[in-house]
């Protein structure tokens, strides 16, 4: 088993779809045995839906690449309306008339927004402070003081004005990107609030929603006996640069060994992760460059 792409609906917690999808592979093997380990490329809030990655046994491993992947979504931004949580599950904290709004005004508030900018975390948010998560504060009615953090937009397009007050936006963005936030702050931009009203994640790193199945899929091909579509180890991290190399090296690599750099060969890159591949695209290992040119291995994967 490597991964399975989920269609997450709109509801439940993205841990919700995690203990779902271990009951039905359990019901798959029979339910003689417990459930695999499992854990998800990078979370949706409930009132999301879209790519969740749930990566299953030794494929747990990728988890901190799809972390660190970029991500792209469809949203809906309503505008007129602030909300204490930034999008449609919160309390509404202000309202506004949006008077002359249309499409013109929007496209050419977006143009502040491409690229990299500076976010503010939102209070409802699993971020840490003092070993917990900003959103108990919130709940309690404290706010605590957040750094602005440098994100990266590298697409945001408006695909539709709906009046009186709603717009269609496709965003392809770096990890740590709050789109509740961007919703929040093009409000603030246009002067008549906003929040996140509707999000899809359409990618996450590799993965698109035509990938995906619907949970209701899912449990559906294990009783009629059908292979779920797992993904591979090597496509799950065909967005790393990768690197083939012999027995002899890969062996090295698996037992922790110390490696040159220079030994790696040709298509090393200088800095980020590195797939080390097998003949025919085994995945052995994710490197990077550690100090004084050797080799840091930041997962080594059981092939056997």
């Amino acid at each position: 088993m490597s991964v399975l792409v989920v269609d997450k609906p709109v509801g439940p917690t993205s841990f919700a779809v995690l203990r779902r999808v271990g009951r039905t592979l359990v019901r798959a093997r029979g339910g003689a045995e417990r459930a695999p380990k499992l854990g998800h490329g990078g979370t949706l809030d409930p009132m999301a839906s879209g790519v969740l990655p749930v990566c299953v046994g030794e494929a747990t491993k990728v988890i901190p690449f799809l972390l660190d992947a970029d991500k792209e979504y469809l949203a809906v931004v309503r505008f007129g309306v602030e909300t204490d949580t930034l999008d449609a599950t919160g309390r509404v904290l202000s309202e506004k008339p949006i008077g002359d709004l249309d499409g013109t005004r929007l496209e050419a508030a977006l143009a502040a927004f491409r690229g990299e900018i500076e976010q503010v975390p939102p209070m409802f948010s699993a971020l840490k402070h003092h070993g917990k998560p900003l959103y108990r504060y919130a709940r309690a009615g404290q706010t605590i003081e957040r750094a602005p953090r440098r994100v990266k937009v590298h697409e945001l397009s408006l695909l539709a004005y709906e009046p009186p007050d709603r717009a269609r936006l496709r965003i392809r963005c770096s990890k740590g990107t709050y789109v509740r936030s961007l919703a929040a702050d093009l409000g603030r931009q246009l002067g008549v609030g906003a929040h996140l009203a509707e999000l899809r994640r359409t990618a996450s790193g590799p993965f698109e929603l035509a990938q995906a199945m619907s949970l209701d899929d899912i449990d559906a091909w294990v009783d009629q006996g059908r292979a779920l579509p797992f993904v591979s180890l090597r496509d799950s991290l065909a967005h790393l640069p990768a690197v083939t190399v012999g027995d002899a090296l890969a062996q090295r690599l698996a037992r922790g060994q110390r490696v040159r750099w220079d030994e790696i060969g040709p298509g090393a890159v200088e800095s980020g992760p590195l797939c080390i591949l097998l003949p025919p695209g085994i995945v052995i290992a994710v490197v990077d460059r550690g100090t004084e040119g050797t080799v840091h291995i930041l997962r080594v994967f059981n092939v056997g």
